[in-house]
């Protein structure tokens, strides 16, 4: 028996170096693809973010192009049409290919697929480590960092716009390592490709091609001969064309006029249209004013600490060796990398800083600048172990250290399931109530939308709820759901809301509604009751009391609902109030106080838009409402707006409003001063005044009904040089600003306004007037030129 022992064992004995080998080997991916096998499955779990459909949108629009079904890309995606479709279309076609009509599975795809891209992208940070180190140890440690940041990897399900580009970066910084190291023409022309790609998906990523250059212009200086030469110049000249042939090629917006995209995309990071608010340690501010250090600081308090900590020693590292050696730093080797590292992640956030770039949603824009951090880290990582080289009880403490501190975090991802964008570390206080939610925004994305509708069918099963708000979620739901769920109009008054957000940004949290909230650092997902009917007795006496307060003064509004202010709170009263009249939106547009109002300019941009849940109905009462921004407010238009998702434009359409001015010049004020200093172009059958002045041009009226808005208006802008119209308009003549009322303009007070920027170059003319379309003008007038 024993000698039969013993022949038995061999084989183990043989096949046990071959399974620790390849154990050794494939490690980074066996790790991915047990993460893949633990994610895909969670995917289910996920909400839809603010930009899925509009992405999706952006890629039909795109496939209708290139197959000739369209003669431009539609205006109407704006400037969505400079994103590229090197990810959004392969989704498209994957949903086309498998059949899918459902949005719910639709959806299920979409994240399945943003998911396994994103693990992807770990494997090659992995492969990316472990060439810089040597080490396998040290690159399993950075792919386990690059996939436990708990906010990217729940971004890793929801954003098929910033995600992807992280791990196209991911591939291109190991292509970009591997031509270096191969220094052959395929590694190079693949290197172009891949640089194509990333710049499709985000034209910050054409920052890759000239840091590229810059390292191929240092091997050029150290050449010895002709030949070696030539060499590097074949091969920085044809990655270049790579890179600028890829991008052309996946980029249908670039076919007709390269220039106008590369324009167009670059000021797109410079100056996002987009305004958004959003709470910066403790400040309600618009995106195009957040302080310099504010993605820096989304970094640092989001970061999880082990990855923080060894990043910053990874970089401190980096820096004393290019002091220590700054001649390494002149030849082919790991430090010159490193150093790429360092700058491809600080440059972006310098950049962001010194041009006041447009940032919100937490800096999602630059979660790319992760992966160089990452990868610091694990320089970090390898630094300490290099101390410690003869201590080999402290060096095992330190990586046992790191793998403790990791599966805290991987605890802690757990635990928030499935809101890992909630995560916040040790730099911020997470133990005082409402801290986080009076300090810094919190799921901004709405993903928590899907979890209370959820809890509404669970809570009252078999039962047909109408819901006020959460509506994109209602469309990812299963079929059986989705059938139980109706959306609250004017017709049909709501029986629930959901909502995500604190008690820093809705005052009527302050109770408790009878229905649970999720907290995870103060974050709160609110299900509230909309009638006394379903409300608990603490809740509809709340009401009442908010009721009682708000009325005790003079409202600054009466209108459909008198409009009432106490402090920084907004509160829109109905005294006998039938069901449906609540269902609409309550919002408020608040224009700042600012230079521009005393100099005739009307700040059309709208510089807080928060469209709140809809209202409450206690007894014959309606009430809802709303808080103020705290910088200094030059005049509030408040009021009700209808649902703008069942209608093709993108702003909603007001059932009422007023205006209240809270500084001086006031509204009217305004106008009157813009009719003094302008041109007022008038002509017989014309119904509005038109103002042209300053690079805009306003259309007023007085008195005006909402009937004398509602049809579209044409905004025809011929050039004095027909160059500076798009390619695409070129054989038009002209430039299209057609618009709806509802996107430029205001109703108040029986009067209407709409100020309409106009395109900085010379104008030879301009043709406007309203339409109605497939029946003909109502009016029309030509402009003389600008």
């Amino acid at each position: 028996m024993t000698g039969i022992g013993i022949q038995l064992s061999r084989p183990f004995a043989l096949f046990r170096p071959a399974a620790l080998n390849f154990l050794t080997v494939r490690s980074g991916l066996l790790i991915c693809a047990l993460f893949l096998l633990a994610g895909l499955p969670l995917a289910g779990d996920y909400g839809i973010g603010p930009d899925e459909l509009n992405q999706r949108q952006t890629a039909v629009a795109n496939r209708d192009y290139i197959l000739g079904r369209a003669d431009r890309i539609e205006s109407y995606y704006y400037h969505d049409r400079v994103y590229g479709i090197g990810f959004e279309l392969p989704l498209l076609l994957a949903e086309r290919a498998l059949g899918l009509e459902d949005y719910h599975y639709v959806h299920r795809l979409r994240l399945t697929l943003t998911h396994l891209f994103f693990i992807l992208g770990g494997y090659f940070c992995y492969r990316l480590a472990y060439r810089l180190f040597n080490n396998r140890l040290i690159a399993i440690l950075a792919l386990l960092l690059f996939l436990l940041h708990p906010r990217i990897y729940a971004h890793s399900f929801v954003n098929s716009k910033d995600l992807p580009f992280l791990t196209m970066f991911s591939i291109a910084l190991y292509l970009l390592e591997r031509a270096f190291r191969r220094d052959t023409i395929g590694a190079f022309i693949l290197l172009g490709i891949a640089v194509g790609l990333l710049t499709n998906l985000r034209i910050a990523g054409m920052m890759m091609l000239p840091a590229a250059l810059a390292m191929r212009s240092l091997d050029l200086w150290r050449a010895d001969g002709g030949p070696a030469r030539k060499h590097i110049l074949r091969t920085g000249g044809l990655s270049t064309l790579a890179a600028g042939l890829t991008l052309y090629a996946v980029t249908p917006y670039a076919w007709t006029n390269p220039i106008d995209y590369l324009t167009a995309a670059l000021a797109l990071i410079v100056n996002h249209p987009n305004v958004v608010f959003e709470l910066s340690q403790g400040r309600l501010l618009p995106s195009t004013e957040m302080p310099p250090h504010y993605a820096l600081t989304w970094f640092g308090i989001t970061t999880p600490p082990p990855v923080l900590l060894l990043g910053l020693v990874g970089m401190a590292a980096v820096i004393i060796q290019a002091i220590a050696r700054p001649g390494a730093v002149f030849r082919n080797t790991n430090l010159r990398f490193q150093l790429l590292l360092l700058a491809a992640f600080a440059l972006p956030l310098l950049a962001a800083a010194l041009l006041s770039s447009n940032l919100y949603g937490q800096g999602r824009q630059l979660f790319f600048i992760y992966v160089p951090f990452c990868l610091l880290a694990a320089a970090g990582l390898r630094g300490l172990a290099a101390a410690l080289a003869r201590q080999r009880g402290l060096r095992a403490g330190g990586y046992a250290l790191v793998g403790l501190g990791l599966a805290l975090v991987l605890l802690q991802m757990a635990q928030l399931h499935p809101q890992q964008q909630l995560y916040f570390n040790f730099l911020v206080d997470r133990a005082t109530p409402n801290h986080l939610n009076a300090q810094y925004e919190m799921d901004s994305w709405r993903l928590a939308h899907r979890e209370g509708l959820e809890y509404l069918l669970q809570r009252h099963p078999g039962e047909t709820l109408v819901v006020g708000t959460a509506r994109a979620a209602v469309k990812i739901l299963p079929a059986a759901d989705r059938r139980r769920l109706i959306i609250g109009s004017a017709a049909r008054a709501a029986d629930y809301s959901v909502s995500v957000g604190g008690q820093a940004h809705r005052p009527d949290l302050a109770f408790n509604s009878g229905y649970p909230r999720r907290f995870y650092n103060n974050a709160v997902l609110s299900v509230k009751p909309l009638s006394a009917e379903r409300m608990t007795a603490a809740a509809a006496a709340a009401y009442g009391e908010f009721y009682r307060q708000a009325v005790a003064g003079e409202p600054i509004i009466r209108g459909e609902f008198n409009v009432y202010r106490n402090g920084d709170i907004l509160t829109f009263v109905k005294a006998d109030c039938r069901p449906g009249e609540a269902a609409g939106r309550f919002g408020v547009k608040v224009y700042p106080a600012a230079a521009e109002l005393a100099a005739g300019y009307i700040p059309n941009r709208v510089a807080y838009d928060f469209l709140d849940n809809s209202g409450v109905r206690v007894g014959n009462r309606c009430l809802a409402l709303i808080k103020l921004p705290d910088y200094p407010i030059a005049f509030i238009l408040a009021g009700q707006y209808a649902d703008w998702e069942s209608r093709a434009a993108w702003w909603p359409r007001p059932l009422w409003s007023g205006l209240h001015s809270l500084a001086r010049p006031g509204f009217e004020e305004v106008i009157a001063a813009r009719a003094e200093s302008a041109s007022r172009q008038t002509a017989a059958g014309i119904p509005f005044a038109l103002y042209p002045q300053d690079g805009r041009l306003s259309y007023y009226r007085n008195p005006c009904l909402p009937a004398d808005t509602a049809a579209r208006f044409f905004l025809h802008i011929i050039p004095a040089e027909a160059a500076d119209l798009p390619q695409e308009r070129r054989r038009y003549g002209f430039g299209n600003r057609d618009f709806a009322f509802d996107r430029w303009g205001e109703h108040f007070d029986g009067k209407c306004l709409a100020v309409v920027p106009l395109p900085n170059y010379p104008i030879k003319e301009i043709r406007t007037g309203q339409y109605v379309p497939g029946q003909g003008q109502l009016w029309a007038v030509e402009l003389p030129g600008l």
